[in-house]
This record gives structure tokens, C-alpha cells and sequence, in this order.
């Protein structure tokens, strides 16, 4: 057993705390905030890899089958929300960077041409494991325009492999005991519709109750709910129409014992979404405040990039659209009695 590790050499502080080496320094002209961007940016790559990490750690157990109330699908929801409170952190640091002054930042900014946060390569790669795919980017035509080969052979290679949300789609549709006859045989179904919606008599029922809940405004939520259902429609935000059925029953009856984690899970999703949206956010107001209407260090369009990438860069867009399809907890379709007992570990 070794006894002789040290805290400076296990962490590898001599490396770490020696890696800030200012432009600004270099060239005689000492700018002092600049070591705060320094490292705040160094710090933000480290939280990109332990996301990274996390999520690669998700999509290693959603290749596998999972069980709908095993020790793989806890694992799945903890570091899910480990992901979420790290992202929070994201955000928060922010405020640290807001400390700096633009005129701070202009004591440095011109020689760090073409340097830009837009070249983290690490956070385009977390994107794509996510599930952000490339047609659904803002502004492709130089979103890796500023990276060396090496690191977009890394970046093609991410958006080629199963993203989390394909591997979420594929456990959804494999939800089991929805599909099985004898979970429903004592159903009563209310509405009769023929043939059955979404492939089955209970989803008629929602449907209706669903219709019934609908403000006159609200008739075109109808058709988009009708598409959900139907299995000849493409996927729509990552999802297929059997996810999605799957997904809704979850969010509906996620008081079962059964469902509960399996909902947690949907709600992590969305969380991760949320965090995204919010440090784009922040960082589109910090950049709009630090140099306004001015072009990015890398070449972008700095605010306006940002902006963009806001407004369309929604992963789990698929997920959150089925909130749209809820309905009061008092008028849902009652379940059978064999699907309530297999719902309730009973």
C-alpha cells in the first residue's frame, strides 16, 4: 500500500499553478485582470471534463437494457443532477468575471487575437454527447472554422456516436409494461375510438380528456398532439412518437413508486436544458456588457452569435414540448387495477 502520496503531487499543483502565463506580460504591458481570465477560463474546461465525464458515464449505462427501478437507473438520476449542480456553478462564476471592468478587458483583449472561448472544443463535444446535432446549430459555417484538425476530427467523431438523448429515446420506447396485454384487461375504456390512438384504447380516453381541457385559443395543440401519436410521423426534437407517448405517460403518472425514478430522469433532462440556456444567457449579457455590438476575439459575431445559439441550441426541446399534453392530475384516466398493482411494486 503506498503511504507516501502528497497532496501537491496528486493534484499535479505544480503543473496547474503554473499555467497561467499572460499575453499581456509577454508583452510588457501588464494588465491585471487578465490573470482572473486566465483563470476562470481554465477552470471552466476543468468543470467541460468532469461534464464530459459524467455524461459519457450516463450514455456507458442507457447502452445497456435498464430496469425501470434498478440501482443503473439511481446511478443514471445522481449524476444527472450532479451535472446540473455543476453547471449552476457555470453560472455563477460569471459574477467573478463580471468583477472586471471592459476597460480592464481592453488592457489585454487585442493580444488574444484569435484566441476566443468559441474554440473550447471541449464544450462542443459536451453539445454533441448531449445530443445537439450539427443541422440544428446556429451559425455552422464557422463553428469550428477557428480549431486545429485534431480537434475537430474530435468533434466529428462525438456527433457520430449515439448522444445521450438517442440512448434516452431507446430506453423510452422499450418501456415495458405499457406494452403488455395483461397489465390492461380490466380497463374500462370511456371514448371507443377506432382504430385505437397512438396504438392503443387508452390513449383515445387522454385524448379526448385532453380536447376537453383545451382553451379556444389552444385548437392547433391538438394537431401537434395527434402527431406525437401517430408512428408515421418523424421524430420531433430527438424524440419518436413512442418515446413520446412514453415520456407523457411518465410525466402523468410519475406518483406510481415505478415511475419515479424514470421521471426524475425526464426532469434532469430538462434541468441540464435549463442550466444551458441560463450560462448562455448570462455569458451573451456579459459579452454584450464587456465590448457591446463589437466582434469576438475568434471572429464571430460576438453578441449576436450568442444570441443565436441561445434561441436554437435546445437539446432536450422534445422532452419539454410534452408539457404542452398535461392534464389536471383529477382527470386522468383511471388505470386498470393490474397496471395501478404493477406500478405500485404491489
Amino acid at each position: 500500500m503506498n503511504t507516501n502520496v502528497q497532496y501537491g503531487e496528486y493534484l499535479q499543483l505544480d503543473k496547474i499553478l503554473n499555467a497561467q502565463h499572460p499575453e499581456s506580460d509577454k508583452h510588457q504591458q501588464p494588465a491585471h485582470d487578465e490573470m482572473l481570465f486566465i483563470v476562470i477560463h481554465q477552470a471552466y474546461e476543468l468543470w467541460f471534463k468532469q461534464l464530459l465525464y459524467e455524461t459519457e458515464s450516463v450514455a456507458d449505462i442507457l447502452k445497456k437494457p435498464v430496469n425501470d427501478n434498478s440501482p443503473e437507473l439511481q446511478t443514471i438520476v445522481h449524476r444527472l443532477s450532479r451535472m446540473v449542480t455543476i453547471q449552476k456553478l457555470l453560472v455563477q462564476q460569471i459574477d467573478v468575471m463580471e468583477t472586471m471592468t471592459p476597460m480592464d478587458f481592453l488592457d489585454f483583449r487585442d493580444m488574444l487575437r484569435p484566441a476566443s472561448g468559441f474554440q473550447s472544443w471541449q464544450f462542443k463535444v459536451l453539445e454533441a454527447r448531449l445530443g445537439l446535432q450539427y443541422g440544428q446549430r446556429f451559425g455552422q459555417e464557422y463553428y469550428i472554422s477557428q480549431l486545429t484538425q485534431d480537434k475537430i476530427d474530435i468533434i466529428r467523431r462525438a456527433e457520430q456516436e449515439k448522444s445521450m438523448l438517442m440512448l434516452v429515446n431507446d430506453w423510452l420506447e422499450r418501456m415495458p409494461f405499457f406494452e403488455e396485454a395483461a397489465n390492461w384487461e380490466d380497463y374500462q375504456p370511456v371514448s371507443g375510438a377506432e382504430p385505437p390512438v397512438g396504438g392503443h384504447v387508452f390513449w383515445n380516453d387522454y385524448r379526448q380528456i385532453y380536447r376537453q381541457s383545451l382553451a379556444e385559443a389552444e385548437q392547433n395543440n391538438l394537431a401537434q398532439f395527434d402527431a406525437v401519436f401517430s408512428d408515421e410521423a418523424a421524430a420531433s426534437g430527438g424524440l419518436s412518437p413512442k418515446a413520446c407517448r412514453a415520456a407523457l405517460f411518465i410525466m402523468l403518472y410519475r406518483g406510481y413508486p415505478l415511475l419515479q425514478l424514470p421521471f426524475q430522469l425526464l426532469n434532469g433532462l430538462l434541468e441540464i436544458d435549463e442550466q444551458l440556456s441560463t450560462w448562455r444567457y448570462r455569458h451573451m449579457s456579459m459579452v454584450h456588457r464587456m465590448i457591446g455590438s463589437r466582434i469576438g476575439t475568434g471572429g464571430s459575431t460576438g453578441r449576436d452569435y450568442l444570441k443565436g445559439a441561445l434561441d436554437k441550441h435546445y437539446i432536450f426541446a422534445g422532452v419539454a414540448r410534452l408539457t404542452s399534453f398535461l392534464i389536471e392530475r383529477r382527470k386522468l384516466p383511471a388505470l386498470s387495477t393490474a397496471m395501478g398493482r404493477r406500478l405500485g411494486f404491489t
